[in-house]
Protein backbone atom coordinates (compact mmCIF):
# COMPACT_ATOMS: atom_id res chain seq x y z
CA UNK A 1 0.00 0.00 0.00
CA UNK A 2 2.71 2.13 1.14
CA UNK A 3 4.50 1.79 -2.71
CA UNK A 4 0.48 2.64 -4.22
CA UNK A 5 0.44 5.90 -2.63
CA UNK A 6 3.55 6.84 -3.31
CA UNK A 7 3.41 6.46 -6.44
CA UNK A 8 -0.11 8.00 -7.22
CA UNK A 9 0.41 11.02 -5.38
CA UNK A 10 4.18 11.71 -5.81
CA UNK A 11 4.97 9.83 -9.13
CA UNK A 12 8.14 7.92 -6.97
CA UNK A 13 8.64 4.18 -6.88
CA UNK A 14 11.54 2.65 -4.64
CA UNK A 15 12.40 0.03 -2.32
CA UNK A 16 10.07 0.65 1.41
CA UNK A 17 11.22 -0.92 4.68
CA UNK A 18 9.07 -0.21 7.06
CA UNK A 19 9.91 0.97 10.34
CA UNK A 20 9.29 0.86 14.25
CA UNK A 21 6.50 3.03 15.05
CA UNK A 22 3.58 3.03 17.93
CA UNK A 23 1.10 4.57 15.82
CA UNK A 24 0.95 5.88 12.51
CA UNK A 25 2.89 3.67 10.04
CA UNK A 26 6.56 4.87 9.07
CA UNK A 27 8.07 3.92 5.89
CA UNK A 28 11.66 4.59 4.88
CA UNK A 29 11.93 5.03 0.84
CA UNK A 30 15.01 4.23 -0.52
CA UNK A 31 14.71 5.49 -4.53
CA UNK A 32 16.51 4.41 -7.31
CA UNK A 33 19.05 7.38 -7.05
CA UNK A 34 19.57 5.98 -3.82
CA UNK A 35 18.04 8.84 -2.33
CA UNK A 36 16.07 8.32 0.95
CA UNK A 37 12.81 9.31 2.34
CA UNK A 38 10.23 8.89 4.74
CA UNK A 39 6.51 8.30 4.11
CA UNK A 40 4.20 8.79 6.94
CA UNK A 41 0.68 7.02 7.13
CA UNK A 42 -1.86 6.82 9.39
CA UNK A 43 -5.76 5.12 8.90
CA UNK A 44 -6.77 6.45 12.40
CA UNK A 45 -9.14 9.61 12.63
CA UNK A 46 -7.12 11.40 15.14
CA UNK A 47 -3.97 10.50 12.69
CA UNK A 48 -5.51 13.57 10.37
CA UNK A 49 -5.44 16.45 12.66
CA UNK A 50 -1.49 14.55 13.98
CA UNK A 51 -0.61 15.18 10.34
CA UNK A 52 -1.42 18.90 9.86
CA UNK A 53 0.05 20.04 12.86
CA UNK A 54 3.51 18.40 11.42
CA UNK A 55 3.44 19.46 8.24
CA UNK A 56 2.36 22.99 9.36
CA UNK A 57 5.10 22.82 11.81
CA UNK A 58 7.57 21.58 9.06
CA UNK A 59 7.14 24.09 6.54
CA UNK A 60 7.51 26.43 9.21
CA UNK A 61 10.71 25.74 10.20
CA UNK A 62 11.84 26.18 6.71
CA UNK A 63 14.71 28.37 6.44
CA UNK A 64 15.19 28.69 10.58
CA UNK A 65 18.79 28.30 11.55
CA UNK A 66 20.79 26.88 14.03
CA UNK A 67 19.17 22.88 13.88
CA UNK A 68 18.32 20.87 11.38
CA UNK A 69 14.39 19.35 10.83
CA UNK A 70 13.11 17.17 8.08
CA UNK A 71 11.90 18.89 4.88
CA UNK A 72 8.39 18.16 3.04
CA UNK A 73 8.05 17.03 0.13
CA UNK A 74 4.76 18.05 -1.68
CA UNK A 75 2.50 16.09 -3.44
CA UNK A 76 2.22 16.07 -7.64
CA UNK A 77 -1.26 18.32 -6.72
CA UNK A 78 1.20 20.74 -4.60
CA UNK A 79 -0.28 19.81 -1.37
CA UNK A 80 2.03 19.17 2.47
CA UNK A 81 -0.08 15.97 2.46
CA UNK A 82 -2.40 13.80 0.69
CA UNK A 83 -6.00 12.95 2.58
CA UNK A 84 -7.64 10.22 1.12
CA UNK A 85 -11.52 8.44 2.52
CA UNK A 86 -9.36 6.12 4.94
CA UNK A 87 -6.01 7.02 4.67
CA UNK A 88 -3.90 10.16 4.97
CA UNK A 89 -0.09 11.12 4.74
CA UNK A 90 3.12 13.04 3.99
CA UNK A 91 6.55 12.26 2.73
CA UNK A 92 9.98 14.26 4.00
CA UNK A 93 13.28 13.84 3.66
CA UNK A 94 15.43 11.32 5.77
CA UNK A 95 18.00 13.10 7.94
CA UNK A 96 21.48 11.62 8.06
CA UNK A 97 22.94 11.45 11.49
CA UNK A 98 23.43 9.43 14.48
CA UNK A 99 20.46 9.38 17.05
CA UNK A 100 21.85 10.59 20.50
CA UNK A 101 21.32 7.23 22.81
CA UNK A 102 23.77 5.82 20.26
CA UNK A 103 26.54 8.62 20.76
CA UNK A 104 28.92 9.25 23.98
CA UNK A 105 26.95 12.49 24.69
CA UNK A 106 30.31 13.68 26.24
CA UNK A 107 29.19 17.61 28.16
CA UNK A 108 30.48 19.26 24.49
CA UNK A 109 27.45 17.69 22.90
CA UNK A 110 25.34 17.76 25.63
CA UNK A 111 25.74 21.59 25.73
CA UNK A 112 25.29 21.72 21.80
CA UNK A 113 22.43 20.05 22.04
CA UNK A 114 20.62 22.49 24.73
CA UNK A 115 21.80 25.41 22.43
CA UNK A 116 19.60 23.57 19.29
CA UNK A 117 16.94 22.77 21.42
CA UNK A 118 16.76 26.24 22.73
CA UNK A 119 17.09 27.58 18.79
CA UNK A 120 14.20 25.00 18.16
CA UNK A 121 12.30 26.55 20.37
CA UNK A 122 12.94 30.23 19.44
CA UNK A 123 11.91 29.19 15.24
CA UNK A 124 8.42 27.00 16.70
CA UNK A 125 7.36 30.43 18.94
CA UNK A 126 5.88 32.61 16.29
CA UNK A 127 3.79 29.72 14.49
CA UNK A 128 0.19 29.22 14.65
CA UNK A 129 -0.64 25.86 13.76
CA UNK A 130 -3.92 23.69 12.76
CA UNK A 131 -4.66 20.71 15.23
CA UNK A 132 -1.99 22.29 17.58
CA UNK A 133 -4.67 22.26 20.54
CA UNK A 134 -6.02 18.51 19.80
CA UNK A 135 -5.32 15.75 22.82
CA UNK A 136 -2.07 14.64 23.00
CA UNK A 137 -1.57 11.79 25.89
CA UNK A 138 2.05 13.58 26.51
CA UNK A 139 0.42 17.20 27.06
CA UNK A 140 1.26 18.35 30.70
CA UNK A 141 -2.67 18.73 31.19
CA UNK A 142 -2.97 14.95 30.66
CA UNK A 143 -0.61 14.11 33.91
CA UNK A 144 -3.12 14.67 37.02
CA UNK A 145 -4.98 11.45 35.27
CA UNK A 146 -1.75 9.16 34.57
CA UNK A 147 -2.13 7.57 37.73
CA UNK A 148 -5.00 5.52 37.33
CA UNK A 149 -2.54 3.54 35.15
CA UNK A 150 -0.64 2.67 38.65
CA UNK A 151 -2.06 -0.89 38.33
CA UNK A 152 0.64 -1.54 34.97
CA UNK A 153 4.07 -0.60 37.18
CA UNK A 154 5.77 -3.65 38.05
CA UNK A 155 7.82 -2.21 40.87
CA UNK A 156 6.90 -0.89 44.31
CA UNK A 157 10.14 1.36 44.55
CA UNK A 158 9.42 3.05 41.30
CA UNK A 159 5.70 2.81 41.96
CA UNK A 160 6.28 5.04 45.57
CA UNK A 161 8.25 7.55 43.25
CA UNK A 162 6.00 7.99 40.28
CA UNK A 163 3.47 8.96 43.07
CA UNK A 164 5.68 11.11 44.94
CA UNK A 165 6.77 13.38 41.59
CA UNK A 166 3.06 12.77 40.30
CA UNK A 167 1.54 14.37 43.86
CA UNK A 168 4.10 17.16 43.44
CA UNK A 169 3.10 17.83 39.87
CA UNK A 170 -0.71 18.38 40.45
CA UNK A 171 -0.61 20.38 44.12
CA UNK A 172 2.15 22.05 43.62
CA UNK A 173 3.20 22.71 39.88
CA UNK A 174 0.41 22.56 38.04
CA UNK A 175 -0.98 25.38 39.51
CA UNK A 176 1.68 27.59 38.88
CA UNK A 177 2.04 26.46 35.04
CA UNK A 178 -0.02 29.18 33.55
CA UNK A 179 1.97 32.09 35.11
CA UNK A 180 5.26 30.28 32.20
CA UNK A 181 5.52 31.46 28.67
CA UNK A 182 3.46 29.02 26.43
CA UNK A 183 4.07 28.11 22.91
CA UNK A 184 4.43 25.47 20.03
CA UNK A 185 6.43 22.57 21.45
CA UNK A 186 8.12 19.80 19.88
CA UNK A 187 7.06 17.64 22.92
CA UNK A 188 9.44 15.02 22.19
CA UNK A 189 12.82 15.89 22.00
CA UNK A 190 14.20 12.22 23.07
CA UNK A 191 18.09 10.75 22.46
CA UNK A 192 15.68 8.81 20.05
CA UNK A 193 14.58 12.12 17.67
CA UNK A 194 17.58 14.05 18.43
CA UNK A 195 20.33 13.46 15.83
CA UNK A 196 24.10 14.16 15.16
CA UNK A 197 24.14 15.20 12.21
CA UNK A 198 27.92 16.50 11.27
CA UNK A 199 29.29 19.45 13.14
CA UNK A 200 24.79 19.85 14.00
CA UNK A 201 21.97 18.73 15.62
CA UNK A 202 18.66 17.79 14.04
CA UNK A 203 15.42 17.36 15.47
CA UNK A 204 12.76 14.57 14.08
CA UNK A 205 9.39 13.49 14.45
CA UNK A 206 6.78 15.76 15.17
CA UNK A 207 4.00 13.91 16.01
CA UNK A 208 3.31 14.96 19.84
CA UNK A 209 4.36 18.46 19.13
CA UNK A 210 1.25 20.60 20.70
CA UNK A 211 0.36 23.84 22.39
CA UNK A 212 2.14 23.73 26.03
CA UNK A 213 5.00 25.55 28.32
CA UNK A 214 7.53 26.39 26.23
CA UNK A 215 10.17 24.92 28.59
CA UNK A 216 8.78 21.52 28.07
CA UNK A 217 10.80 20.53 25.48
CA UNK A 218 14.13 21.02 27.47
CA UNK A 219 11.95 19.37 30.33
CA UNK A 220 11.62 16.49 27.72
CA UNK A 221 15.53 16.63 26.57
CA UNK A 222 17.14 17.05 29.80
CA UNK A 223 15.34 13.92 32.04
CA UNK A 224 16.45 11.53 29.35
CA UNK A 225 19.78 12.46 30.36
CA UNK A 226 19.94 11.99 33.81
CA UNK A 227 22.05 8.48 34.08
CA UNK A 228 24.98 10.09 36.52
CA UNK A 229 24.02 9.86 40.32
CA UNK A 230 27.31 11.55 41.15
CA UNK A 231 25.93 14.95 39.61
CA UNK A 232 23.01 16.94 40.96
CA UNK A 233 21.20 16.69 38.12
CA UNK A 234 22.32 13.07 36.76
CA UNK A 235 24.79 14.45 34.25
CA UNK A 236 21.75 16.81 32.19
CA UNK A 237 23.45 20.34 33.34
CA UNK A 238 24.97 20.84 30.33
CA UNK A 239 22.20 20.46 28.43
CA UNK A 240 20.26 22.99 30.79
CA UNK A 241 23.21 25.29 29.86
CA UNK A 242 23.13 24.95 26.85
CA UNK A 243 19.48 26.37 26.41
CA UNK A 244 19.50 28.71 28.94
CA UNK A 245 22.14 30.14 27.13
CA UNK A 246 19.78 30.78 24.04
CA UNK A 247 16.69 31.00 26.04
CA UNK A 248 17.12 32.51 29.90
CA UNK A 249 15.11 30.97 32.32
CA UNK A 250 12.95 32.74 34.25
CA UNK A 251 12.85 32.37 37.77
CA UNK A 252 9.42 30.25 38.13
CA UNK A 253 11.10 28.19 35.43
CA UNK A 254 13.84 27.17 37.26
CA UNK A 255 12.29 26.75 39.86
CA UNK A 256 9.67 24.25 38.81
CA UNK A 257 12.13 22.23 36.12
CA UNK A 258 13.08 19.90 38.13
CA UNK A 259 9.79 18.79 39.36
CA UNK A 260 8.32 18.65 35.72
CA UNK A 261 11.21 16.61 35.03
CA UNK A 262 10.75 13.92 37.40
CA UNK A 263 6.98 14.47 36.33
CA UNK A 264 7.93 14.08 32.58
CA UNK A 265 9.43 10.63 33.51
CA UNK A 266 6.97 8.87 35.77
CA UNK A 267 4.67 10.62 32.91
CA UNK A 268 6.93 8.19 30.55
CA UNK A 269 7.29 4.90 32.60
CA UNK A 270 2.91 5.21 33.29
CA UNK A 271 2.47 5.33 29.78
CA UNK A 272 4.69 2.89 28.23
CA UNK A 273 3.96 0.25 30.86
CA UNK A 274 0.40 0.40 30.11
CA UNK A 275 1.16 0.46 26.33
CA UNK A 276 3.09 -2.25 26.23
CA UNK A 277 0.62 -4.32 27.57
CA UNK A 278 -2.02 -3.34 24.80
CA UNK A 279 0.70 -3.99 22.23
CA UNK A 280 2.91 -6.82 23.21
CA UNK A 281 4.37 -7.50 19.86
CA UNK A 282 5.89 -3.90 20.26
CA UNK A 283 6.84 -3.84 23.78
CA UNK A 284 10.45 -3.75 23.50
CA UNK A 285 10.16 -0.32 21.12
CA UNK A 286 7.59 1.26 23.41
CA UNK A 287 9.54 0.37 26.50
CA UNK A 288 12.84 1.74 24.92
CA UNK A 289 13.03 4.58 27.60
CA UNK A 290 11.74 3.04 30.59
CA UNK A 291 14.94 2.04 32.51
CA UNK A 292 16.45 5.48 31.84
CA UNK A 293 13.14 6.78 33.22
CA UNK A 294 13.56 5.06 36.08
CA UNK A 295 16.82 5.15 37.19
CA UNK A 296 16.61 9.35 36.18
CA UNK A 297 13.96 9.47 38.54
CA UNK A 298 15.32 7.77 41.44
CA UNK A 299 18.55 10.45 40.85
CA UNK A 300 16.02 13.25 41.11
CA UNK A 301 14.25 11.84 43.89
CA UNK A 302 17.37 12.17 46.01
CA UNK A 303 17.26 16.28 45.73
CA UNK A 304 15.29 18.70 48.14
CA UNK A 305 13.39 21.23 46.35
CA UNK A 306 16.34 23.85 47.66
CA UNK A 307 18.75 21.32 46.48
CA UNK A 308 17.06 21.31 42.88
CA UNK A 309 16.33 24.91 42.28
CA UNK A 310 20.02 25.91 43.33
CA UNK A 311 21.69 23.02 40.78
CA UNK A 312 19.35 24.69 38.18
CA UNK A 313 20.12 28.10 38.60
CA UNK A 314 24.19 26.78 38.61
CA UNK A 315 23.98 25.03 35.45
CA UNK A 316 22.07 28.14 33.82
CA UNK A 317 24.33 30.49 35.19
Amino acid sequence: MSGELLLRHYGLTGTIRVLSSEVECTAEVTLLSGDQLILKTSARPEGRDSFRFQVAALAGLEGASGFAAPHLVRTGAGTRMFEEEEICGYLQTRLSGVPLHQVNATPEVRYRVGQALGRLSLALEPLTLPAMHRPVLWHVGCWPRLMELEEHLQSEPVAASVRLAMGNYVELIKPQLREVAWQVTHNDPSPFNTLLAGQGIAFIDFGDGCWGPRIQDLVVAASHLVTDPSLALGGSENLIAGYASVIPLSTLEAKLLVGLMKARQSALILINYWRAELFPAEAAYIKKNVARAERGLSILSALSVGEADMAVRRAGA
